[in-house]
């Protein structure tokens, strides 16, 4: 696997962006661990108990990312942080959503901390990955979408060494480095805000890296944290 390098600009930075990543190599992204369903179906007894609109609504890690919104001008009726649609969509279902091994732990563990956490395929990006603010020339296919979509200038994404975005902000993440069932080697990306200190941003990494080596395999390659 070649060398990948992560690094998040000052002027996001400066925002309130708390970040952190992970290069985790050899996952299985097959099959499921004979003790993943349990897990899962532990973790939605838990939420089920404790996950209500009033907790959505004013949970601060949460509301951190409606501020880092509000102030790049973004509404976050339109792009609500992946955290916050995914915390709403287990409240719809009452279940953790079941894709595949490894985004499934990732989206196990964003429930659990409300942190934002995402992957990509490192075979599929392009030179190295910064989070930046955008010029408003950058590409961006949004998973499962029609085409690309413009994205406007001012907006902190993760982009490539080519110029296209792999995640805008932390509303939706690119076609082109989305994980398949053959993904063996993942950049990891965990997102917080003003309101999630380093030390929560770090354990959240910790935590999601230790969740992927026992249900999926693997090894770590490197790990990276930024934000005061």
């Amino acid at each position: 696997m070649r060398p990948l390098r992560f690094s998040i600009t000052d002027e996001v930075l400066a925002l309130g962006v708390r970040g952190a990543c992970a290069v985790v190599s050899g996952l299985d992204n097959r099959s499921y661990h004979s003790a993943f369903d349990e897990y899962r179906r532990r973790l939605a007894e838990r939420l089920r108990g404790e996950l209500t609109e009033a907790l959505v609504a004013s949970d601060p890690v949460l509301r951190g990312f409606r501020d880092l919104h509000d102030a790049v001008g973004r509404s976050n009726r339109r792009f609500p942080s992946s955290a916050e649609a995914l915390a709403r969509l287990f409240l719809r279902r009452g279940v953790v959503p079941a894709i595949n091994p490894v985004v499934d732990v990732y989206n196990a563990v964003s429930l659990e901390t409300r942190l934002s956490l995402g992957a990509h395929d490192v075979a599929k990006i392009e030179g190295d990955v910064t989070l930046r603010l955008t010029e408003g020339s950058e590409r961006f296919f949004p998973m499962g979408g029609a085409g690309p979509e413009p994205v406007g200038s001012g907006e902190y994404c993760y982009v490539d060494g080519t110029g296209e975005v792999l995640c805008r902000l932390e509303f939706r993440q690119a076609e082109k480095t989305k994980l398949a069932e053959g993904t063996r080697d993942c950049l990891f990306l965990v997102q917080g805000n003003r309101n999630t200190p380093r030390s929560q941003v770090e354990s959240t990494l910790q935590r999601l890296t230790e969740q992927l080596l026992f249900y999926c395999g693997g090894r770590v390659e490197h790990r990276w944290i930024a934000g005061a």
